[in-house]
């Protein structure tokens, strides 16, 4: 097996992005919000898959002139830095443990409902971008 440094460097680069991201995002949401509740993790995987869906989309059709790098960087990279579904199963077993069960079924079942719609709704999206 061969690696392209290319594509190795992309992905790392959108790693430390995406997973920047989910830092800051998370800090501010702690600062916002308060420790009751993982409203950052919720956002951050929502957002991750409505992007998943629109990017995964566009890369699919070559919308404006994507390449298999950007591709890599953007879903690879940056998404797979910024989604925290390993911090969604931690912070969901905390809450079965800690908190009242229908907090935790409200943020387990929010967050895979959520999740799938918006993933979806990215994927119309960049078929729309991809017939304009």
């Amino acid at each position: 097996m061969s690696v392209d440094w290319r594509n190795l460097l992309a992905v790392a680069l959108g790693g430390a992005v995406g997973s920047s991201g989910r830092y800051l995002l998370g800090i501010a949401s702690l600062h916002r919000f308060g420790p009751y509740f993982p409203w950052g993790t919720l956002a951050i995987n929502l957002a991750g898959s409505l992007l998943i869906g629109l990017v995964g989309e566009l890369a699919l059709g070559r919308a404006f002139g994507m390449t298999s790098g950007v591709r890599l960087f953007l879903m690879v990279g940056v998404l797979g830095g910024f989604t925290t579904f390993s911090a969604f199963s931690l912070e969901a077993v905390g809450l079965i443990v800690n908190r009242p069960p229908l907090i935790a079924l409200g943020y387990i079942g929010g967050s895979v409902v959520a999740s799938l719609v918006l993933c979806y709704l990215g994927i119309l999206a960049g078929r729309v971008l991809i017939h304009l």
